[in-house]
């Protein structure tokens, strides 16, 4: 099967996946992004979730971990036929590695419009004069991604006010 033929009910399905692992960074005081990559036939390759704050790296993204990971387990850095679905809009950072990676299609949930590529028209994975173009689907489960968000970044702005 290819990836573009997952069904609707498995796109939201992988996407409540990608919230599993950004809750797990919610209960570790890191921003709340999770990732999950699947393969042509919509198997699990790899999940992870953002770990900046814990492991001092800025690359620490739940994306970039989640590339790496399925990578090392298919034994490609290329992931053809791969999807990748992530609670946020992916930063230009992330975009770029996923052209890098050769993924196929990114399903994101939350829009960012401060920081997201897709936003700020940073729109690497369609541009003609790299290797590497893809497909994008927005806004799945956007009101769940956009509520973990907010509901962290609230908990942090109290918590600053306090101090």
């Amino acid at each position: 099967m290819h990836t573009s033929n997952i069904n609707f009910q498995d796109q939201l399905w992988l996407m409540d996946e990608a919230l599993i692992e950004a809750e797990k960074a919610y209960r570790i005081d890191e921003v709340p992004i999770g990732a999950v990559i699947v393969d042509s036939n919509g198997a699990i390759l790899s999940r992870s979730h953002n770990l900046k704050e814990k492991v001092f790296n800025p690359c620490g993204h739940a994306e970039i971990l989640a590339i790496v990971e399925a990578a090392k387990k298919i034994k490609n850095w290329r992931l053809k036929e791969c999807s990748i679905y992530v609670t946020l809009e992916p930063c230009p950072m992330c975009l770029n590695a996923m052209v890098q990676a050769r993924i196929e299609k990114l399903y994101f949930g939350a829009y960012d419009s401060k920081g997201g590529s897709l936003s700020l028209n940073y729109n690497f994975y369609k541009d003609q004069k790299l290797n590497h173009s893809f497909s994008v689907v927005g806004g799945v489960r956007h009101f769940e991604c956009s509520k973990l968000l907010s509901q962290f970044f609230r908990e942090k702005r109290v918590n600053y006010n306090k101090s």
